[in-house]
């Protein structure tokens, strides 16, 4: 691990990126979080990469080109930070003063979302503003340099590239500024492309000098914010990785069961004088031309050799028991909502039990959301308070009537606050007289 006191201490800078772009690409967050990538995209790499293995006539292990390889990926991993980022977010934050909003963009919502999501799926991501928006830089494509006495980010390097054989360009963001690199594909280094430029410039226009661009004042902190996916400070797959390989791996083998029928086995008399290998030869013959021949005769001469199958019943319901217990047990240890856990016509009391553990995930969730939003605030510096509504199922028209049970008692602001079907936006609306569509 490469921290920001080496990267002040290094006076080859350029070297310096190299090495701590290798150190972080080998390093275990980030093969977890190229992981978690591949199960986010529902391409699982576990059940992707299982062949069916037999062994040849020498014992070696082989690939089984005569078996069924079917591959059926979930999207568990999807769908459950999915559902916790858009569970929180998926009505946007508001604040405390409604001018705070139009300070951070018309797309800072979206862009909070994105940034929340990989923060879930990777453990971290990095929010970088950049003037009037933010930008995510997910673990991937960016390497932190920590401070070893406070902890705190005190630099980073953004790298990508299309793909292997092209360039790979690295920016480096400090404090007072950032500087852009460039390693063309197959070269050994980085090269400096463009030297420090600050976050800040301003342009003044005269009609005799034309645009005159001046450095402005820097942030006076790094302009680019960590958010944790939770107080573990891990990746959302750890954990449920296993999990969802199980399952995997089940769904398969039943579906390559089914295909390729492996619960045959044939029982073959009279046969003495058949080698091992005349054995596998017969097997291999049969998965793959479905047509094994069988002599009339022993090889002493006398009885006649038969061919027998018998058939077993692949075990359905023990293997359906298993995948929904495992479906079930991925719920619970995520702390998600199983929707087929609500039946028609659920009483509200029934709904709020089946959310307590979807909450209790999303709660944590919120303090690490809190706690990025308020750093980018103060970056800014804006003092207010960011409120979430939460998205969720409900029995709307039994809510509805509780709430307006309660409306001689309490005033307009309030009774707004409290309908399930009003949003923060619609509220202030609403109390400042607007139409509201």
């Amino acid at each position: 691990m490469l921290t920001f006191q080496d990267f002040e201490g290094d006076a080859d800078r350029a070297g310096f990126i190299g090495r701590a772009i290798n150190a972080h690409m080998s390093g275990e967050e980030y093969q977890t979080a190229v992981a978690a990538d591949l199960y986010d995209r529902q391409k699982n790499a576990t059940i992707n990469g299982y062949v069916s293995m037999i062994r040849d006539r020498t014992r070696n292990p082989m690939v089984d080109i005569t078996a069924a390889n079917n591959r059926i990926a979930s999207n568990f991993f999807h769908r459950l930070n999915t559902q916790r980022c858009a569970y929180l977010l998926g009505n946007g934050v508001t604040f405390s003063d409604p001018e705070t909003k139009g300070k951070l963009g018309a797309r800072f919502d979206t862009d909070l979302s994105a940034w929340a999501y990989k923060a879930l799926i990777h453990g971290v991501a990095f929010g970088f503003w950049n003037l009037d928006r933010l930008y995510v830089f997910p673990l991937t494509e960016f390497v932190p340099l920590w401070d070893e006495e406070t902890g705190v980010l005190r630099a980073g390097i953004r790298f990508w590239r299309l793909q292997e054989d092209k360039p790979m360009t690295a920016v480096v963001y400090t404090e007072t500024g950032y500087a852009t690199y460039r390693k063309a594909g197959g070269a050994e280094g980085f090269l400096l492309v463009e030297g420090e430029q600050p976050y800040v410039v301003s342009v003044e226009h005269t009609e005799a000098g034309g645009d005159e661009i001046t450095p402005g004042e820097s942030y006076g902190a790094l302009p680019i914010i960590p958010l944790w996916g939770s107080s573990l400070r891990q990746s959302t797959l750890v954990g449920m990785r296993e999990k969802i390989d199980s399952f995997d791996l089940i769904q398969s083998g039943f579906a390559n069961d089914l295909t390729d029928c492996a619960q045959i086995y044939w029982l073959i008399q009279n046969c003495g004088g058949m080698s091992d290998s005349d054995l596998q030869e017969f097997l291999d013959n049969l998965r793959l031309y479905h047509v094994a021949k069988v002599d009339t005769q022993s090889f002493d001469g006398d009885a006649r050799s038969a061919l027998s199958p018998y058939v077993q019943d692949i075990p359905y319901q023990g293997r359906q028991a298993y995948l929904n217990g495992i479906r079930a047990s991925i719920y619970e240890d995520f702390g998600a909502l199983d929707v087929h856990a609500l039946a028609a016509g659920s009483t509200n009391d029934h709904i709020d039990a089946a959310y307590q553990p979807l909450d209790e995930e999303a709660d944590q969730f919120e303090i690490q959301v809190i706690d990025a939003l308020q750093n980018l605030l103060g970056l800014l510096g804006i003092e207010d308070v960011p409120l979430f509504k939460r998205n969720r199922v409900s029995n709307l028209k039994e809510q509805i009537e509780a709430v307006m049970l309660e409306k001689d008692v309490l005033d307009r602001a309030t009774l707004l606050a409290l309908l399930p079907n009003i949003t923060v936006d619609m509220r202030e609306a609403i109390l400042n007289g607007d139409r509201v569509d």
